[in-house]
């Protein structure tokens, strides 16, 4: 069954919050950060946000944002128990295929080092092209300036 994207709404704050809250919890312990949910749900409010589906199935989230040159993918999250079926990948494939559209020249994304979606990112043409702290950004390095 097809994978497909449907507009996020306010319901859907605590499903995805709790979705990345335990996704990121590793992470931010690792790093000795702090989970915010007043931050999360501020972002959250000022994003475009997506629902990764599959027929009636919930899988996911994505949330974008976006500068004059650039598609930002800000989230991109899978319940755990549905990940590594190609849900990441065709986001991945549906935000290249946005960013074009939008005549934007960069897909680009912050990703935590130790983080192994790093190698999926890397797999879709995303390059790294900076180290912030314990993250490194990627992008992509095949869209035309736009």
């Amino acid at each position: 069954m097809a994978f497909t994207l449907r507009a996020a709404s306010d319901q859907h704050l605590a499903f995805a919050r709790s979705l990345t809250h335990q996704a990121m919890d590793h992470y931010y312990r690792q790093y000795d950060l702090t989970w915010s949910d007043k931050g999360f749900d501020t972002a959250w409010a000022g994003r475009e946000n997506w629902l990764i589906c599959q027929g009636d199935r919930l899988l996911g989230f994505v949330s974008l944002s976006r500068d004059d040159h650039a598609l930002y993918i800000r989230e991109l999250h899978i319940l755990d128990a549905l990940r590594c079926q190609g849900a990441g990948s065709w986001v991945l494939e549906q935000m290249i295929a946005k960013a074009r559209a939008e005549s934007r020249g960069y897909l680009r994304l912050t990703v935590f080092k130790t983080n192994p979606a790093k190698r999926l990112y890397q797999r879709k043409g995303l390059s790294i092209v900076a180290e912030e702290g314990c993250f490194w950004r990627m992008e992509s390095g095949w869209l035309s300036a736009g």
